[in-house]
């Protein structure tokens, strides 16, 4: 069973609005999810650009989200360690938390959010990087789901 996961922020496909960006306010956009597997023990979200000219462009990580959460609110701060328990790693930018689309000028990238259904909690420091979320996470996975969105800088 795949993870459905939205935002009243955009739709999946269409363009991320400016205030979800480093042009705008920076600042992450509301997501929610249902469809979530038997077993699930913690959440982990991933936000990438895959259309970087230098790679694959990490946005924002976060793990041990509880199992009980169906949603993030819009402005996620940006701490590494957050109250309910969930850790955000390192992102390309080279910091933790969200850090919105700013390709450079030119063609429009693509921005996935993807929701992993876990069947541990995952024991990584806040340093970790996507790399060892990933590895961390091989075996765990229940099912997942993914909502992607585009920005062009303006």
């Amino acid at each position: 069973m795949e993870i459905t996961i939205t935002s009243t922020a955009f739709t999946s496909g269409k363009p991320i609005p400016v205030k979800y960006t480093g042009q705008g306010e920076n600042v992450s956009p509301d997501l929610s999810w249902k469809d979530t597997p038997d077993g699930l023990v913690s959440f982990a979200l991933i936000c990438d650009d895959p259309d970087a000219s230098v790679g694959t462009w990490v946005h924002w990580t976060m793990w041990n989200i509880p199992a009980t959460s169906t949603w993030l609110a819009q402005g996620v701060p940006t701490d590494a360690a957050l109250p309910d328990g969930s850790v955000q790693g390192v992102t390309s930018f080279g910091r933790s938390g969200y850090d919105g689309p700013m390709p450079l000028h030119g063609n429009t990238h693509r921005y996935y959010f993807r929701i992993y259904a876990l069947d541990t909690v995952l024991f990584l420091p806040a340093s970790a990087s996507r790399a060892q979320l990933d590895a961390a996470m091989m075996g765990h996975v229940l099912s997942q789901g993914e909502l992607m969105g585009t920005y062009q800088r303006k």
